[in-house]
């Protein structure tokens, strides 16, 4: 592989990164802090692993296509050395937006809590490693912001 195509696959992969965003239970985006939020208390009942899909954005895509254009371009000559940029292009695309699922897939953990007044929920959140180990028969917050719910000690 040429440098430039080394470059851009790097480039790639550093702003593959930058749009990973945490879902754990102890982050907290710009916009819930100093904010109002709710939370009931409950007791877990039921803890599950899970696993969390990754993101399916444009930008792994765009970044296969670049990257596989140009690699592709730099095999063949004439009419080959096009055929080569397209299907490079094609088969970069299909990876980028791979790598970008894979890439920003996460392990999470799927919370059975019984509330206080009776009633029953169900949240998922990122596993972190932050968080102390949760535990069936833990007393947890479940705290509400905008529509977004996090379980926490």
């Amino acid at each position: 592989m040429n440098t430039p195509s080394t470059l851009l696959l790097v480039a790639s992969a550093m702003l593959l990164g930058a749009c990973a965003s945490s879902k754990s239970g102890d982050v907290y985006t710009r916009d819930q802090v100093r904010q109002v939020q709710t939370f009931r208390v409950g007791t877990i009942e039921q803890l599950n692993a899970v696993r969390i899909e990754g993101t399916g954005t444009q930008v792994g895509t765009a970044a296969g296509t670049v990257v596989g254009g140009i690699a592709g371009s730099s095999t063949g000559s004439g009419k080959g050395s096009d055929v080569m940029r397209v299907l490079g292009a094609v088969v970069g695309g299909v990876v980028g937006a791979a790598a970008e699922e894979g890439y920003t897939r996460e392990d999470g953990i799927e919370f059975s809590i019984l509330l206080e007044d009776g009633s029953h929920i169900s949240v998922v959140q990122e596993k972190s490693l932050n968080d102390k180990a949760f535990n069936i028969g833990d007393k947890v917050r479940v705290i509400e912001s905008g529509g977004v719910v996090r379980v926490t000690h």
